[in-house]
């Protein structure tokens, strides 16, 4: 390597993915200076191995279905899907895995990038090792930030080691579809890829140790059930992995707890995910997992860091994103590195002491208590806020109501639509907490239920917004009927 360079910076971001840049582009905003450090692709995992290339498979099997449910465009749909026209369209969202898009963004925004691995050395400190072969010693005149998202979280399966197998980057960046695909997982991302191939043409088979999408209501969580077993995935619930083996023709077989086997092509490990944080050197300022075990962050709303050594008076270390390990949610990330990039500029004016005022730009507050979460499988699963169980552990008093989705617009957007939604009710405030919807389409449902539960608005008052017809959101005033109202 060349000889080490010093330089300066207001802000220092370790990682350069949607997290990053959103923190990153506040501070420039509030008038700092800022650098981001990336050793792969500018836009982060949700751009090219995610979220973008994840809808991008998915969606051409929900047209397609789409078409099929409604008599008059089902008797023009003739074909399958075809896999070569799908997969370039995938390429397309992903910009062929080329981010000069994001670079170029970065420029104008006036926010330098340095491509190369970073890790923290001392206080306000941080060392690169570029890909140019260049080193380089930073400074933090505020604040550095870590935003080095999420891992892959791989089950101590005996032979798993031994063999290779996919994650969540193999499957997104596939170039061909397997005849027989085995998907380890039953959460957002299993399920969503396992639908995905198998409209694709793979023969798919999904094994999870608890029950399919297990965080949401087992009324929603069994329509998207319903809809894989009706595109042919096998599934295998409540069922454990003793052991992975290759077989000679290069085949995997999973040797499934209390007995049978899986075999296949290839197999997708989709098994969670655990916050990015080794070999960026928290170590040097005082943070370290206990007992060996794995490392995560305490952050407070504005993703200031507790703990470690350096944080004094003039706090510098922080947080966003999947590293806060808090919601690992692309969009919930970005929202939190949006307040995070303007305390860090507020606290540098000297406009913000301590902790941030609930729901003030500076504060994470919807983390705590709104996180909209979609799951794009056909039928679509949404959700925002708490689940019932959520609500009384958390202490509140509360009430549901649930109604299968039949109003006119289902009836109209497809035939035999089948759907399912709930609100949850705080009874002492009369607010909602949380909502779900399953069925065709229904992520389109969900901001208004996150609306509703950020802005805390009164049931009285939200009887008066009142549903076009005939729409699906109709169900919203099915379900305040069935409240009460």
């Amino acid at each position: 390597m060349t000889a080490q360079l010093e330089r300066e910076f207001d802000v220092i971001v370790i990682g350069a993915g949607a997290v990053g840049e959103n923190v990153a582009d506040r501070a420039v905003q509030g008038g700092l200076t800022a650098v981001l450090i990336e050793a792969e692709l500018v836009g982060g995992e949700c751009s090219y191995w995610a979220c973008m290339p994840s809808k991008a498979l998915l969606r051409p099997g929900t047209a397609l279905h789409g078409a099929q449910t409604v008599p008059g465009a089902a008797e023009a749909v003739t074909r399958t899907l075809d896999t070569a026209a799908v997969l370039k369209r995938r390429d397309y969202f992903t910009s062929n895995w080329q981010d000069d898009g994001q670079v170029k963004w970065l420029q104008d925004a006036g926010i330098e990038l340095i491509r190369g691995h970073g890790w923290i050395t001392d206080t306000r400190r941080v060392e690169v090792a570029g890909l140019d072969g260049n080193r380089c010693a930073l400074s933090a005149r505020h604040a550095v930030v870590v935003a080095t998202g999420s891992s892959p979280t791989v089950p101590p399966i005996e032979g798993l080691s031994d063999v290779d197998y996919w994650t969540t980057r193999e499957a997104t960046s596939a170039r061909e579809i397997p005849g027989r695909l085995a998907v380890l997982g039953g959460g957002v991302a299993g399920t969503e890829l396992a639908q995905a191939f198998a409209r694709l043409g793979a023969a798919v088979t999904l094994v999870a140790r608890g029950s399919l999408l297990g965080a949401f209501p087992e009324e929603a969580a069994a329509l998207v059930a319903a809809g894989l077993r009706a595109d042919g995935v096998g599934l295998h619930l409540h069922t454990g992995t003793d052991s992975v083996r290759e077989n000679d023709d290069g085949s995997l077989t999973l040797k499934l707890a209390g007995g049978g086997t899986v075999t296949a092509d290839r197999l997708l490990v989709t098994t969670g995910r655990h916050p990015a944080l080794e070999g960026i050197g928290l170590e040097s300022v005082g943070l370290a997992a206990a007992d060996g075990g794995e490392l995560r962050l305490s952050t407070d709303s504005t993703g200031l860091v507790s703990g470690g050594t350096g944080n004094g008076v003039e706090p510098w270390l922080y947080a966003a994103g999947d590293a806060a390990g808090k919601v690992m949610l692309t969009h919930q990330g970005k929202y939190g590195a949006r307040a995070t990039g303007d305390a860090i500029a507020a606290r540098a004016r000297g406009e913000l002491g301590g902790g941030a005022a609930p729901w003030s730009r500076y504060a994470r507050t919807a983390d705590d208590h709104a996180v909209p979460n979609v799951v794009f499988t056909d039928p679509e699963l949404a959700s925002v806020g708490r689940t019932v169980q959520q609500a009384e552990q958390d202490g509140f008093s509360v009430s549901s109501v649930e109604l299968p989705i039949q109003v006119a617009g289902s009836s109209l957007h497809a035939e035999r639509y089948e759907g399912w939604a709930q609100l949850v009710v705080d009874e002492d405030r009369k607010v909602l907490l949380g909502a779900t919807f399953a069925g065709p389409d229904v992520a389109e449902l969900l901001h208004a239920a996150t609306i509703a539960v950020v802005g805390e608005v009164p049931l009285d008052r939200l009887w008066h917004a009142v549903p076009a017809y005939p729409t699906i959101s109709e169900v919203w005033l099915r379900l305040l009927e069935e409240y009460g109202l």
